[in-house]
């Protein structure tokens, strides 16, 4: 895992969510890529003046969340960038080969009963990159252990498995596989990747009528530092497909949240 972006929005936890990157990547020896987004208005008449004090101050936010972190000689390239949030990540990946996104889960909301906002709901939804949800104000620490709960064992790309990999390498982290059967399982679906297998510590199967259902009840069992899941249009987070907001009475949890690159 050599680069991991970070996209930082108006919310209060903009701070400890870049600590807890540039931690994670202190202990990878990875880049962070820290970028905060604008949208500029039209430039007819004497707009262009605004157009410049909307960067700058786009600006003196990086520099403000910046100035508040313990940086750990850890190489931090931070740019405003403009565009949309969506359009302007995809556009860095397409020069940078970014391996994690480490989000907040509420980038701008300051909803309370929401889990994952409007901003953070589209960036999982409409990215290819591994995305690590990190609880709000949390610290990073080794994860000691991990559940993966997922429905099709099929796990054909190898990159797909990429971040596991790097956390049971680098921190010995114990995976445990919780392996979903659900009504519109095959016999295919049955089949796991020995690509897989090979990082398992434990295996597990659950019937469940999803695999958001299987995590529900059996996460606490595992007692993990950290859950994993797989992005698929009609997986975990088939919601996300309707909506993008996730209230914490749909789903929460307060450790980090995995989610692997869309398996379709």
């Amino acid at each position: 895992m050599k680069n991991i972006l970070v996209p930082i929005g108006s919310s209060k936890s903009a701070v400890s969510n870049l600590q807890y990157a540039i931690d994670l990547a202190h202990e990878m020896e990875a880049y962070v890529y820290l970028i905060s987004v604008f949208q500029e208005v039209s430039k007819v008449g004497g707009l262009t003046k605004v157009n410049a004090i909307i960067k700058e101050d786009t600006q003196n936010r990086l520099d403000e969340v910046l100035a508040q972190v313990d940086k750990k000689d850890v190489t931090i390239i931070a740019h405003p960038i403009k565009g949309s949030f969506l359009e302007s990540i995809n556009r860095v990946s397409q020069h940078v080969d970014i391996d994690l996104m480490v989000l907040s889960p509420r980038s701008n909301s300051i909803r309370e009963e929401v889990y994952l906002g409007n901003v953070s709901g589209k960036l999982l939804k409409g990215t290819d990159i591994p995305i690590l949800i990190v609880p709000e104000g949390a610290k990073f620490k080794q994860p000691a252990s991990m559940l993966l709960a997922f429905k099709n064992g099929n796990f054909e790309k190898k990159k797909m498995l990429e971040p596991v990999r790097q956390f049971t390498k680098h921190f010995g982290t114990e995976l445990h596989l919780l392996h979903v059967e659900t009504p519109e399982t095959t016999e295919e679906m049955k089949e796991v990747s020995k690509k897989l297998t090979k990082l398992q510590t434990s295996y597990a199967k659950a019937e469940n009528g999803t695999t958001y259902q299987a995590v529900l009840a059996h996460y606490h069992d595992h007692n993990a530092d950290m859950l994993c899941v797989v992005r698929r249009k009609r997986g975990f987070f088939k919601k996300l497909w309707e909506k993008n907001v996730i209230l914490k009475k749909e789903f929460y949890t307060d450790k980090p949240l995995l989610v692997l690159q869309v398996q379709d």
